[in-house]
């Protein structure tokens, strides 16, 4: 039997193709993971659907200020906790958490309301991790 790492419900994450380094609310309940976007622009490379975006925020648990571009993996309708159902675009994102590198898809949504710019979900989580929510940066200890 592997024995899985624990996560808390705050930990650093890092998306490799986008020079993004940044601290995520690790969610159970949420299914998959999102990426705070801004202005979403899809064009075209290569015959392929790919979407220019800008990571901008600003809050006292992260700054970031990078333009981005990504191949679209899919589209689909997510559904927040509130209950409202939005339009996302999906992407493959090659990430690194508490010392893991692996791909995982990756919704796009304005999150700049919220504390952190990333969450991550069930479907990056499954297999890999344990979550013990008492706990923030279990998986790196370098908060």
């Amino acid at each position: 039997m592997t024995t899985k790492q624990t996560l808390g419900f705050i930990e650093r994450i890092a998306f490799d193709d986008l020079d993004i380094d940044c601290k995520a609310k690790v969610d159970t309940g949420a299914c998959s993971s999102s990426l705070h976007a801004e202005r979403i622009e899809v064009f075209q490379r290569d015959g392929n659907d790919w979407v220019r975006f800008h990571v901008l925020f600003d809050s006292n648990k992260a700054r970031i200020d990078r333009l981005c571009e990504a191949p679209v993996l899919t589209q689909r309708h997510v559904t927040s906790s509130n209950g409202q159902t939005s339009h996302r675009y999906v992407i493959a994102a090659s990430i690194t958490l508490a010392g893991q590198q692996f791909t995982t898809e990756v919704t796009l949504s304005h999150r700049g309301n919220m504390t952190y710019p990333v969450l991550i979900g069930r479907k990056a989580l499954s297999g890999r991790f344990i979550v013990d929510v008492s706990q923030s940066f279990a998986g790196d200890k370098k908060g």
